[in-house]
């Protein structure tokens, strides 16, 4: 069936501003890591009997680890920077539509929906306003879920007993906007309408 020998090079970190950043270059076979060098380290590590001896082999040429070590700027941040810019700094302003999901009927409670479609990144804020406080109960949302086209929607509903006057709105914030997106609740226009909303 043959063998099987993979390089790879990974640039992995978690922050923004690549403060976090670590270089991964792994020698694998047969799908086992043999040897690996690691930024953090600052050296290679074998898992292998033969990886150690690769390690070893490789650990004494100092002016190769000073090179990897330079890569974490060189390379990764460097790459981070230019694909941050390209793709995830491209914030994607969210579409929002407040619609009824059932109205009140006995001892039933009325509910509204506030979704947000076709955003990104997928951090988004969503809360809803009752005369202009937050509400924190009869609250149920979904997850950001991902369309699989690099954009994202969430869903949120609330329960509420409709009450003469009252203004219910739908609060969402995201990195595309300065300012929240905010869409009241108008009960008394036609239904058609209020879902276009």
């Amino acid at each position: 069936d043959g063998y099987y020998l993979d390089i790879t090079n990974e640039c992995v970190y978690s922050t923004s501003d690549y403060s976090d950043m670590v270089l991964l270059q792994s020698c694998s076979f047969n799908k086992d890591v043999d040897v690996q060098y690691n930024s953090t380290v600052g050296k290679f590590v074998g898992f292998t009997e033969f990886g150690v001896k690769q390690a070893e082999y490789l650990n004494k040429d100092q002016t190769s680890l000073q090179q990897r070590k330079a890569q974490v700027d060189t390379v990764c941040r460097h790459n981070a920077q230019i694909f941050d810019s390209a793709l995830r700094d491209k914030a994607v302003l969210p579409k929002v539509k407040l619609s009824s999901v059932r109205k009140a009927e006995g001892n039933h409670p009325a509910v509204l929906m506030c979704s947000a479609y076709d955003f990104y990144p997928e951090r988004i804020k969503v809360s809803w306003l009752r005369d202009g406080k937050v509400v924190t109960t009869d609250v149920t949302s979904t997850m950001e879920m991902a369309d699989g086209d690099w954009y994202y929607q969430i869903h949120f509903e609330l329960e509420y007993t409709p009450k003469s006057g009252e203004k219910i709105s739908c609060v969402v914030e995201h990195a595309s906007s300065p300012q929240p997106i905010v869409k009241d609740w108008n009960p008394s226009m036609p239904e058609p309408e209020r879902n276009k909303i």
